[in-house]
């Protein structure tokens, strides 16, 4: 069973973890929310100053709550791609650095793969095939995962994702930053019928409408063409039913499409990652969704489902014993496909498989 130190710096959370297996020894996580509170989103210099001043403290903390000493660790990791380059660049160098001075190797880790590992956390004992639901400030994905390293996007947002829909909604209720959390409390108390909202989607060229990917960009405008028609009307919002209803309408398009991949791909797991994850509204309706067709759904404890090391240390792990590593030149990439993810490890040969059928598979008319 190895064990795996990972840091986590791709966006605004600085994040160091270890984790043997699949079991998390330690996993400590420096947020920055404060320090980007004022502009109401992340600023990615900001980000990089914050990831520079606290990436030092933050491993010595992990280190000491995992109580184990470095000859005890196997391999080091960090995020490589996607992200902001210069928040990348802050853990991805601490992390070649630390295996250089250890001698240990080094695992350059893609960001949604460790979103999807996330899932391991909860279930140790799952394993591919399993659809992921991948639903974050940046991403919205239906993946097939086959084995580690092995993806298939079969269903994306065409525009918005999920959790920036939320964010920019949020700030149009005058809600503040972060918005998906003040969101999933009002919705709590709101109506989710009160307005009716675009489901947002998709037509085919050949008529029709794509089974799985959807679009937020139109449900945001609604919204915001909804704020002004009602703040004509009256000056105080009625924000409880506002932020149930594009909540709503959110949960029930996201719902639908993973429940329709299960079934039409066949996979009997549905894990769900990324920070929606958290949201209630969407563990509720899916999970009540997917129950009567035989479906499981797992959603990762609340602090696995936003950015963590955890989740980057369990996708390094999955590497590891299958005898890959990364080169110290791999550099921080912005953009990276999860069809990419091989790349990270160019002085392995990918060993040979068989040919999938689900890649062959186009949607229905």
């Amino acid at each position: 069973m190895a064990t795996a130190l990972a840091i986590e710096t791709s966006c605004d959370e600085t994040a160091v973890a270890i984790v043997k297996n699949r079991q998390v020894l330690a996993n400590v996580v420096s947020s920055q929310i404060a320090l980007h509170q004022p502009y109401g989103g992340i600023v990615p210099e900001v980000a990089s100053r914050g990831h520079v001043e606290t990436i030092n403290e933050t491993i010595a903390q992990a280190l000491i709550e995992s109580n184990l000493g470095w000859s005890e660790i196997d391999a080091i990791a960090a995020t490589a791609a996607p992200g902001l380059v210069g928040a990348l660049l802050v853990g991805l160098t601490a992390g070649k650095t630390l295996a250089m001075l250890r001698q240990k190797p080094f695992l350059g880790i893609h960001h949604l793969e460790g979103h999807i590992c996330a899932s391991y956390l909860t279930e140790p004992t799952l394993q591919p095939p399993f659809l992921c639901l991948l639903v974050s400030g940046g991403h919205t994905s239906l993946i097939a995962v086959r084995e580690a390293g092995r993806y298939e996007t079969i269903g994306q947002t065409r525009d918005d994702a999920a959790g920036e829909a939320f964010d920019k909604v949020a700030r149009l209720m005058g809600l503040g930053y972060p918005g998906g959390p003040a969101i999933d409390r009002l919705a709590a108390e709101g109506n989710p019928q009160a307005f009716k909202l675009p489901e947002g989607r998709v037509s085919l060229p050949e008529g029709g409408f794509h089974p799985y990917d959807c679009s937020f960009s139109g449900l945001k405008t609604a919204v915001s063409r909804l704020i002004q028609t009602l703040r004509s009307e009256s000056a105080e919002l009625p924000l409880a039913d506002l932020a149930a209803s594009f909540q709503g309408a959110v949960v029930k398009a996201l719902t639908k499409r993973a429940i329709a991949a299960a079934q039409d791909f066949g996979f009997s797991t549905i894990a769900v990652g990324g920070g929606v994850a958290a949201n209630r509204g969407l563990r509720s309706t899916l999970a009540a969704a997917a129950e009567p067709l035989g479906i499981r759904v797992l959603f990762p404890p609340m602090k696995f489902c936003t950015d963590n090391a955890a989740m980057i240390a369990c996708a390094a792990v999955e590497h590891f014993e299958r005898d890959r590593q990364s080169p110290l030149s791999v550099a921080a990439q912005s953009r990276m496909g999860l069809e990419q993810v091989l790349d990270l490890y160019p002085e392995v040969k990918p060993r040979p498989v068989t040919p999938w059928v689900a890649s062959d598979w186009r949607p229905p008319c």
